[in-house]
């Protein structure tokens, strides 16, 4: 049995293969790194667990029960792993997929009480993070899940928008119906 030496492959300057991530401003280490990120995402969604069940919960159900100010500032904290995923160059298209499960989390948690259990399920942090994961292990920057998920949401949002809207045309018409009718 023979021990084979390898040179190991250097790449010149200049001569990075074109799928590697090019971070945004600066290295992926220090705050943004792995390590952080997971543990942020964790002490928010799953640091604690009730007794004798799986139900985990973190800070950020915690601190959700706060009147006022408590999913505000859940927000911004996770709002710490979308920015660390902008800064490693994650595709925008993750990002926003990343804004829209924050947005879904702050907007439904500050339901009292039951917000905060939608909290306790949803998780929008560690789905954050395994989002961020995800996307800079992939070869594809992006995926057909991430548009299809970003059109869904997208027309969910102009159908919530255009509910009002048609209320008030049919308010209107059955307003306008009304005084013209014959007893007036």
């Amino acid at each position: 049995m023979s021990i084979r030496l390898t040179e190991p492959e250097i790449l010149p300057p200049g001569t990075e293969p074109a799928d590697t991530f090019k971070p945004r401003f600066g290295g992926a280490g220090g705050t943004f790194s792995d390590e952080n990120l997971d543990m942020l995402s964790r002490v928010l969604d799953t640091w604690f667990q009730v007794p004798g069940t799986s139900i985990r919960f973190g800070i950020d159900g915690i601190i959700g029960f706060i009147p006022g100010v408590g999913d505000l500032l859940a927000g911004l904290a996770s709002s710490i792993i979308v920015l660390a995923a902008f800064f490693r160059g994650v595709p925008m298209i993750t990002i926003l997929r990343m804004i829209s499960n924050l947005a879904i989390e702050v907007g439904i948690g500050a339901v009292p009480f039951v917000g905060n259990l939608f909290d306790i399920a949803w998780r929008a942090n560690r789905r954050n993070y395994h989002l961020l994961e995800r996307s800079l292990e992939a070869p594809r920057r992006d995926t057909w899940k991430d548009w299809i998920f970003m059109g869904f949401l997208g027309l969910g949002i102009v159908t919530m928008m255009m509910v009002p809207f048609l209320l008030l045309l049919w308010l209107g018409g059955s307003l306008l119906r009304g005084l013209h009718a014959p007893g007036w």
